[in-house]
């Protein structure tokens, strides 16, 4: 059993994970940050996947908060209801394959490159500074997508083409998707929906490749599954709360409002490494 001290650390880490996670601010960037802090005494190699499998408890909320709106099968739909959900979960595959095969083949050697504070100091400040110029000019330009039915297969393969940019740390990965998605002509609520669908099979993708390479070269420990539980449990409810917040705030507010955290986080990540 861990102490108490490791699970405070662990309750914070899934609070950053759960907030983070879901809002167009990196979370890379806070974790770079919470790892000089919070130092869990845990293997470097149960931490690896640690970090990565505790993003099945955001998943969750995912698949909660949209059960209905996800299910093909929901007796409360009407067969053209079905029709349109069935082809949802088409368009969140094709949306998935271009992140999904180059993250499988240069995931690694993208992280070799790019985990950095540098690569994520720019990444930070450079979307922080587009999602501001993107908004100043969608207040001239109406969505000309509303609604997720109104994306076609080939609109949704260029969000996912945007989404490889999230390969990059310090991108954000729900930030590269509504990027993309809002300067191909999509609403903001369609946008942020279809990026929480698109993390389904990206995150429960890797979530599983990260326990079966733990488990093929090591074995959980009893204190380690209480801390993969406590994690998990904790981002998965505050991501309820993050999705909740996210989706009521961007009905009255743009997004400018991030892009401003986020050249303020790249810029208190860059004072740190070069002061530290």
């Amino acid at each position: 059993m861990p102490d108490i001290l490791e699970i405070v650390k662990v309750i914070v880490i899934g609070i950053i994970q759960g907030i983070t996670e879901w809002l167009p601010v990196s979370s890379t960037g806070h974790m770079i940050l919470a790892d000089e802090f919070i130092k869990l005494q845990v293997r470097p190699e149960f931490l690896e996947m640690f970090l990565v499998v505790i993003q099945f408890g955001s998943i969750l909320a995912v698949l909660v908060l949209y059960f209905h709106k996800l299910n093909p099968f929901s007796p409360r739909k009407t067969a053209t209801e079905k029709t349109q959900t069935l082809h949802l979960w088409g368009k969140v595959i094709v949306g998935v394959l271009p992140a999904a095969v180059i993250g499988l083949l240069f995931d690694d050697l993208l992280n070799d490159i790019f985990y950095n504070p540098v690569t994520v100091t720019v990444t930070l400040i450079l979307y922080g500074v587009l999602f501001i110029l993107l908004e100043n000019r969608n207040k001239k330009v109406l969505p000309k997508i509303n609604n997720l039915t109104e994306l076609s297969y080939k609109t949704v393969l260029s969000i996912g083409l945007f989404q490889l940019l999230s390969l990059i740390p310090g991108t954000s990965r729900s930030g590269s998707t509504i990027l993309g998605a809002m300067l191909i002509g999509s609403s903001r609520f369609v946008a942020a929906e279809y990026s929480f669908f698109l993390a389904i099979p990206v995150m429960c993708g890797a979530s599983l490749l990260k326990v079966l390479k733990f488990l093929m070269e090591s074995t959980l420990l009893g204190s380690e599954i209480v801390i993969l539980a406590i994690g998990m449990v904790v981002a998965f409810l505050v991501s309820v709360f993050a999705i909740k917040f996210l989706m009521g705030y961007i009905k009255k507010h743009d997004f400018k409002a991030f892009g401003y955290y986020r050249i303020i986080l790249g810029v208190i990540v860059a004072l740190y490494f070069i002061f530290r």
